[in-house]
């Protein structure tokens, strides 16, 4: 993957002198989008740069690109019958219940209550597809980004990839994978503070606290949503291995408070636990996003006790990678897509079928101008407070 944080204000600031950095790299990605095919590299870059994807707009174009996403031929929504008989469905549905918090504050509660029902059809659907993988505690964290950021029928498509992929490992029928991964976090804290790690050795603090934050993409821990979107483009952009570097990096960023408490294991799990609100989280993706070149898995695998098992997320992550570099541009999906379903209806109705989607574009127009009007006469902190 080329690029990297380095692709963010400075080298966008290269552009038009007479344009802010954010017009500017939204008009980047707009060209990356409209490439033919794509320019995958491009969004990644700028997934991981300075703020990220800017925008929930973008993140709904952006995001289904990066998992290599075909938005025009998405799975059905799913339906309550998947919650039939499922061995799961239990389960799930008590965490999803117990999930309020992850919705915007101030939803009402007939709202939230369609999207948690919306979120256990998608659990179930990806799972029921899926007989391989088993449901852990947290998924549902992941599962509900996704629903508010991109709608219930496209998260589950992504959810799906994402879970032959990034989340592969912890969807196994044991911890032992997600152990594996958690191996990682000791070695990288080592290769950049002896000192800080053989602070959290004598503490016998482990690796536990770091669990939720990695199954979760740490969306179980933020209660800042704006956090966990900026998180989730970088993890979406990257190896699936970068949310155990970016683990490693926010201990090291706290190394000063960690040597400051009592060496045991309650003062150093309660101090790691709890994250603080202020905490710099752009700062955060830039050196886990150089910590991972610098010391890349690789080279972090050949420690002993990271040999016994090998992830099946990154195995399956070059194979993601090649994939989504021949995506083809929405507008040629389009195309596609109209002319495969006027082939498939008889001569006489293909005029109806314009007649149709003229009509139907119109008023979706007319109705998306109203919004677009009345949400700039409100100001733009009026819709980033709707997320």
């Amino acid at each position: 993957m080329r690029g990297g944080p380095g692709r963010s204000r400075r080298a966008i600031q290269g552009g038009d002198k007479g344009m802010s950095w954010r017009k500017q790299k939204t008009l980047q990605l707009h060209r990356a989008l409209t490439s033919d095919p794509i320019d995958i590299d491009t969004l990644r870059s700028a997934a991981v740069g300075e703020g990220g994807l800017l925008s929930q707009e973008i993140r709904r174009k952006v995001w289904p690109k990066l998992l290599n996403v075909n938005v025009f031929c998405l799975p059905a929504k799913p339906g309550p019958a998947v919650r039939c008989n499922h061995k799961d469905y239990n389960q799930v549905e008590m965490d999803v219940r117990r999930s309020v918090r992850r919705f915007p504050a101030g939803m009402r509660d007939a709202e939230r209550s369609i999207l948690q029902q919306q979120l256990m059809d998608i659990i179930l659907f990806v799972l029921q597809s899926h007989p391989e993988l088993h449901y852990y505690q947290g998924y549902h964290d992941i599962a509900v980004t996704l629903l508010l950021t991109v709608g219930p029928r496209l998260a589950t498509a992504m959810l799906s990839t994402l879970s032959t992929h990034h989340l592969r490992d912890f969807m196994e029928h044991t911890m032992d994978h997600t152990k594996h991964m958690l191996n990682y976090l000791m070695p990288l804290i080592q290769s950049q503070s002896t000192p800080l790690h053989d602070f959290l050795f004598r503490s016998e603090v482990g690796y536990i606290f770091a669990l939720s934050w990695l199954i979760t993409w740490y969306g179980h821990v933020l209660s800042d949503y704006h956090q966990v979107l900026r998180l989730y483009d970088f993890f979406l952009a990257s190896h699936p291995l970068m949310p155990v570097y970016c683990a490693a990096q926010m201990v090291l960023m706290r190394e000063q408070d960690i040597l400051s408490v009592d060496c045991d294991m309650p003062s150093v799990h309660q101090l790691l636990s709890n994250i603080p609100k202020d905490f710099p989280f752009e700062d955060l993706v830039s050196r886990a996003h150089t910590l991972f070149h610098r010391h890349p898995p690789s080279d972090v695998v050949k420690r002993a006790s990271l040999q016994k098992y090998k992830s099946i997320s990154s195995t399956s992550f070059h194979s993601l990678l090649v994939s989504s570099s021949s995506q083809r541009p929405d507008f040629v999906l389009c195309k596609q897509t109209v002319t495969e379903s006027k082939a498939l209806l008889p001569r006489s109705q293909n005029t109806l079928v314009k007649v149709a989607v003229w009509g139907l574009s119109a008023s979706l127009g007319a109705v998306a101008l109203v919004i677009t009007q009345s949400a700039l006469e409100w100001g733009p902190e009026i819709l980033l407070g709707l997320f």
